[in-house]
């Protein structure tokens, strides 16, 4: 039972820190394209075909934020 636990802490380790990479992806590429529709000349292609700057993915509350703890 001990080394199944081991391995489920082993997964939801593993899925925290794709969902993390994931964050700091769409981050960096929304940064990215919020750049390019403010600068010149890629901000005027943006202006015709009316793209937007995107949001950052950002969590508000403390308690959404923190890791589950999972006890065995």
């Amino acid at each position: 039972a001990s080394a199944n636990f081991l391995e489920f802490q082993q997964a939801l380790q593993t899925i925290e820190d794709e969902l993390q990479l994931s964050r700091r992806y769409y981050n960096g590429t929304a940064r990215d394209l919020n750049t390019a529709v403010e600068s010149f000349p890629s901000n005027l292609i943006a202006g015709w075909f009316k793209f937007e700057k995107a949001e950052f993915f950002e969590i508000e509350n403390a308690a959404d934020r923190a890791v589950p703890t999972v006890k065995f």
